[in-house]
């Protein structure tokens, strides 16, 4: 049956768009191809940076202590004096000798003399009590240390190449750790993640795609297109946060890298799937396109539309690289919604069914027997599949009570093979944990210099706080009112126990403890982290409702229901929870580890929540139209199961699939949000949108789409019967 322009269904903005385009296919390609080459050439790279204390506004405590720091302590205040510490310890593993440190002595003057750039001093310490290790303070400026550039990443490479020769001859190992080395095998762990996921997604989608079409034109398709996209993105979004100032941390390329290759793939599966079935009513191929851009359209732009206003809530939040991410990720999704509604059907309208070559299967109607079967059983027992599926994710959530956040974003995003984190471990058979990275209580007065009762004091009074290890001797400013007392804390600094006993006993116990006209302000990484953790918290309370509301806005836009949007929203909230219990079951139980990367529900939020609503929107549109052409809650949730099934199973695949390549990827941060998007894109898919949102719909019937009721037939049939079930719906 063709379909001209006077027909109902083909009026509205995307049937004007999909004629255009079919229309003047070669004009929209070269206007993508003009667009990927200005972006391309005109845009700067993305600017990121790995500094932690960049991601908090200037209110919170940790940053306000470096600004009284830099006025305090003008000359030290400008350089890090633990930027990066070498670890020097006896290669047989034994004790240090008089002439092993006499020989770690000299080599730091060596290094020292030479100047190296970005350097500012090496200096030697003594060998720890039990001389297991010896270490040399590697000094540098905080422009070079915290800045954006590869100041930091130069002088750690230089460093590590010019001590290499000056152990020649010696009993003696070295490594080079600290906060600048960790930062330079960071970005280079993330550049090899890059790579191995990329890889991995071209490979499973060309798979996937050729396994489902049997075409290596539909399986390269995608490939192709996405890679100008992403480049176009890219660009886009590296001018934007130029414009705003904007930085992110540096697994924001690895993280497009999925969601364009995955979203994109999953917005041409759905286009090309509901292409199929309008060469399969008869269509000629433009027609067709057109049709299927009409029908799709409004379907895939209300879900890119959930994505990207959820990613666009991110702009609320107080932590900078949060905020700056949001806006990267609404634009990378942007971008690939419109090529999908342009550039892939103005590529596919000119090959026509070639698109499908050597494979005839397009001209058949599958049979779907499976898929048929779970709708007809689903149809049937609707209660029985709503109560299962729900069971599930209940039962999965209760783990998300046990969720303990960890802090430690460098050692957790480099390979433990990396020289930062041997040389870490080494350094900790000889020193405590704290000595990596000391906390700073700054003691400032507000009239008249400091008393020496009120030094002494204050400092006792900070030995007593639970997880202090020790307290050095406070350095005074120049006009005595500020001490710097250096805490060498009894966990690692970036420890979750740290970090709680920063935030619960440490910086109270140092606000207490000021003697009266003084006050004190804590600062260091783990005081930046403990910040963090607050503001994340902040942003629980105010990202996540925002983004509820946006989204059930859009759902009741979509569905013109007040009704089905909430039981919804609460299917993927429920989804949300089991994905964080499944996460929490699998790194925390089953490999015991301290914790899951604090960050690691937000990004649950942005792919979970967002795309197990882009599934359910699949779903439950296709039972709208099913109930239109007058069947009943049960036949159309059944149909909608048959007919969008095997689209939404194929893209939660690949979706998944892409996601879980970042477990591939080396590094502790990226394995834990692959698995958790992974898991929850599956939950998202195969348990959310293919039984639990379809069965409740069938079972609250025709009050679930209140007040609209966009359930009414348009042309009251009959009962479908064998026959009417085969056809494919508009």
């Amino acid at each position: 049956m063709n379909e001209g322009k006077g027909h109902p269904s083909e009026r509205g903005l995307f049937a004007w768009l999909g004629r255009a385009v079919v229309r003047h296919p070669w004009k929209v390609i070269a206007l993508w191809v003009i667009a990927a080459v200005a972006v391309i050439m005109t845009s700067p790279g993305l600017p990121t940076t790995s500094n932690e204390s960049s991601f908090l506004p200037k209110n919170y405590e940790s940053i306000r202590a470096m600004d009284l720091q830099d006025k305090a302590f003008p000359q030290s205040g400008s350089v890090t004096g633990a930027a990066a510490i070498i670890v020097f310890s006896r290669a047989d593993g034994g004790k240090l000798t008089a002439a092993d440190s006499a020989k770690v002595t000299e080599i730091t003057k060596v290094l020292n003399a030479r100047h190296i750039h970005g350097i500012v001093s090496v200096t030697a310490g003594p060998a720890s009590p039990n001389r297991l290790v010896q270490s040399a303070m590697v000094a540098m400026p905080n422009s070079v240390v915290n800045g954006s550039g590869s100041a930091s990443d130069d002088a750690v490479k230089a460093l590590r190449a010019d001590i290499k020769p000056l152990m020649a001859g010696t009993h003696l190992d070295e490594g080079v750790t600290g906060q600048a080395a960790q930062s330079l095998d960071s970005s280079q762990s993330s550049n090899k993640a890059d790579q191995i996921v990329l890889l991995a997604t071209l490979a499973l989608i060309l798979i996937l795609l050729l396994i489902i079409f049997r075409s290596p034109i539909i399986a390269l398709l995608p490939l192709v297109v996405i890679a100008v996209v992403s480049q176009v993105a890219t660009g886009l979004i590296a001018d934007v946060s130029k414009a705003l100032n904007l930085h992110t941390d540096s697994s924001i390329s690895t993280i497009l890298i999925v969601v364009l290759f995955g979203i994109g793939t999953d917005y041409i599966l759905f286009l090309m799937f509901r292409y199929r079935e309008r060469l399969r009513r008869g269509e000629d191929r433009k027609q067709a396109m057109v049709s299927a851009v009409t029908r799709v359209g409004e379907v895939i732009s209300s879900a890119a539309g959930v994505v990207i206003f959820a990613f666009l809530a991110l702009v609320l939040s107080t932590v900078s690289v949060l905020r700056s991410m949001g806006p990267a990720l609404a634009i990378a999704v942007g971008v690939t919604l419109v090529a999908g509604l342009t550039l892939v059907p103005a590529i596919v309208s000119l090959l026509g069914t070639k698109v499908f070559w050597p494979s005839r299967s397009w001209k058949r109607e599958p049979r779907t027997a499976r898929f048929a079967a779970i709708g007809n059983a689903l149809g049937r027992r609707p209660a029985l599949f709503a109560g299962v599926s729900g069971l599930v994710l209940v039962a999965l959530a209760i783990g998300a009570f046990g969720f303990k956040p960890t802090f430690d974003l460098s050692s957790a995003g480099i390979p433990a093979t990396a020289e930062s984190q041997r040389a870490l471990v080494t350094l900790e058979k000889g020193l405590p944990p704290g000595a990596t990275d000391p906390t700073d209580v700054f003691l400032h007065s507000n009239s008249g210099p400091l008393t020496v009762s009120e030094l002494s004091g204050y400092g006792s009074q900070l030995k007593r706080l639970p997880g202090v290890g020790s307290v050095g001797t406070p350095a005074l400013s120049a006009d005595r009112r500020t001490a710097d007392y250096q805490l060498t804390l009894s966990h690692d600094p970036a420890s979750t126990q740290a970090v709680s006993g920063m935030k619960n006993t440490i910086m109270p116990g140092a606000h207490a403890a000021a003697p009266p006209g003084t006050y004190a302000l804590v600062g260091g990484t783990t005081a930046v982290f403990a910040d963090i953790q607050r503001a994340i918290n902040h942003d629980y309370a105010t990202v996540f409702p925002v983004a509820a509301v946006v989204i059930l806005l859009i759902l009741i836009l979509l569905l013109r229901s007040v009704v089905a949007p909430w039981y919804l929203l609460a299917s993927v909230g429920l989804g949300f929870g089991a994905t964080l219990g499944a996460s929490v079951l699998v790194f925390q139980v089953l490999r015991d580890q301290a914790g899951l990367v604090f960050l690691l529900p937000v990004y649950m939020y942005l792919f979970v929540v967002a795309l197990g609503t882009d599934y359910n929107i699949l779903m439950i549109a296709r039972l709208r139209e099913e109930a239109r052409e007058g069947r009943d809650a049960r036949q159309a949730a059944a149909m909608a199961v048959r007919h969008t099934g095997p689209a939404i199973g194929a893209a939660g695949l690949i979706l998944a699939g892409t996601f879980a390549s970042l477990t591939l990827a080396g590094n502790e941060i990226l394995s834990q949000i692959g698995f958790a998007v992974s898991c929850g894109i599956a939950l998202a898919a195969f348990v959310m949108a293919m039984f639990f949102a379809p069965s409740l719909t069938a079972l609250i019937g025709h009050r679930a789409w209140w007040p609209g009721h966009g359930d009414r037939s348009t042309a009251r049939m009959p009962v479908p019967g064998r026959h009417a079930q085969s056809r494919v719906l508009r």
